[in-house]
């Protein structure tokens, strides 16, 4: 069976992370993009999320400050700590 969540949510949405980078799967869960790491695997296996505007497939990309992630009808941009 197969589950698909839409999320709607105007705007972008600036999510701190506190090292020089985040791996894609981690980020979904720690901006509460997904409710689960199986749940981001499949996302991203899927093609459901993009990258600074281009799909992007591959679980561990090293997301840094300034890239903007889309997933599900939601958009978030990683800044730095204290930005």
């Amino acid at each position: 069976m197969k589950v698909r969540v839409t999320r709607r949510q105007a705007g972008v949405v600036d999510v701190a992370i506190h090292t020089e980078f985040i791996k894609l799967q981690d980020f979904l869960k720690f901006a509460d993009a997904v409710p689960s790491g199986g749940m981001a695997k499949t996302a991203v296996q899927a093609g459901d999320v993009s990258v600074n505007g281009e799909v992007c497939t591959m679980r561990g990309k090293k997301l840094r400050p300034g890239d903007l992630v889309s997933c599900l009808g939601g958009t978030w941009r990683v800044t730095a700590d204290g930005d």
